[in-house]
């Protein structure tokens, strides 16, 4: 009796572990179901981000952030005076909010709860994104007119150190020891940085990706996932420091995340309004799974991990005949003008 339910036991959890191997490889099939939530008004954008634990997405709108509900998807505020805004980032003990704001090089800290700004902070040279990391309890600012980074206390709000990135700073991602990477977007490189010391590391070469943007981290395998202009996902080993494997992506890339319970990535297309979606498809080798049509333009993204759901910004653009700049001039190349009120937030997954 006993030796039949130890074999009992046995393919139960064998099944289990089967099920749940089957539940991570079709997960990719929720996000075949899109739809978007109209926002309107006027102005560019750039990051979203959630808060998970007050349940909003935050989405950086030209010189404010629009702020909404997840659950019921609707605006329920606003945080004005943010001049070129791109990042949102969260400090949830402290119940705080900080934005980059690009147009006049500061740092906006807010309250999470009411979205009261409660002070700004001068950083260097057109922060971009931001990212709290939590080994160091710093928000870092990624500065694209300065080529630095600005580490403030976000606490008392002041700056407690700044490093040379070496290069164009773009998205960042942490281990859970204050160990950060960032891409340099015009070095097509990656910057491993001790965020403690504020200090290099070492630098690599994303060779064949250029010009990356989006990058996602995965800690226990110790891989780095960047989306790059040229339509490739470069895969990369963050001890060793070296490429691994390279993916196809579709055109105009920006954002890149990865869902920690699933283990997949998602690599946001603008250029042809796509969302490359990656698994591990073998031990230490990855495939693009599945590739979801969204909305041409949405090409930052955000994931909210308690339902999986992944968001993107985008508007429609205008036909390229009336694309131009103030004054009848042609507009600059991939700068194109939207139709007026057309800015939504674009949802993927159940």
């Amino acid at each position: 009796m006993m030796q039949i339910l130890s074999g009992l036991s046995a393919a139960l959890a064998l099944g289990a572990g089967a099920a749940s191997t089957s539940v991570a490889a079709d997960s990719t099939g929720r996000y075949e179901k899109v739809h978007t939530i109209k926002i309107g008004g006027d102005g560019g954008w750039d990051f979203l981000e959630v808060d998970e634990t007050n349940r909003r997405l935050y989405v950086a709108r030209g010189n404010r952030v629009v702020v909404l509900d997840v659950d019921f998807e609707k605006v329920v505020g606003e945080i004005p005076d943010t001049p070129g805004v791109h990042g949102i980032a969260f400090v949830p003990d402290l119940g705080r909010g900080f934005t980059s704001n690009g147009g006049d090089s500061t740092v906006t800290a807010f309250d999470l709860k009411t979205l009261k700004t409660i002070g700004k902070v001068k950083a260097n040279g057109r922060p971009d994104i931001i990212k709290f990391e939590p080994a160091s309890r710093r928000i870092l600012s990624f500065n694209h007119g300065t080529n630095d980074v600005t580490a403030i206390d976000p606490q008392s709000l002041q700056v407690v150190g700044s490093m040379a990135a070496g290069g164009v700073p773009e998205l960042a991602v942490f281990d859970e020891h204050g160990h950060g990477w960032m891409n340099l977007e015009d070095k097509g490189e990656i910057a491993e940085f001790d965020a403690k010391t504020m200090t290099l590391v070492k630098k690599f070469s994303l060779a064949p990706g250029t010009a990356p943007t989006g990058l996602a981290f995965d800690p226990k395998a110790r891989k780095l996932f960047s989306t790059c202009a040229n339509k490739l996902l470069v895969v990369a080993d963050a001890d060793a420091g070296k490429v691994v494997e390279t993916l196809p992506i579709g055109p105009g890339p920006d954002g890149c995340v990865r869902d920690t319970e699933t283990g997949l990535v998602f690599a946001a297309c603008g250029g042809d309004g796509t969302l490359a979606i990656i698994k591990e498809a073998s031990p230490g080798k990855y495939e693009v799974a599945k590739t979801v049509t969204t909305q041409v333009t949405a090409k930052t993204i955000a994931l909210d991990p308690k339902t999986h759901r992944v968001y993107l910004a985008a508007a429609t653009p205008e036909a390229a005949s009336t694309v131009e700049q103030g004054g009848g001039k042609p507009a600059a190349k991939g700068r194109r003008r939207m139709v007026p009120g057309s800015f939504v937030v674009v949802v993927a997954g159940e």
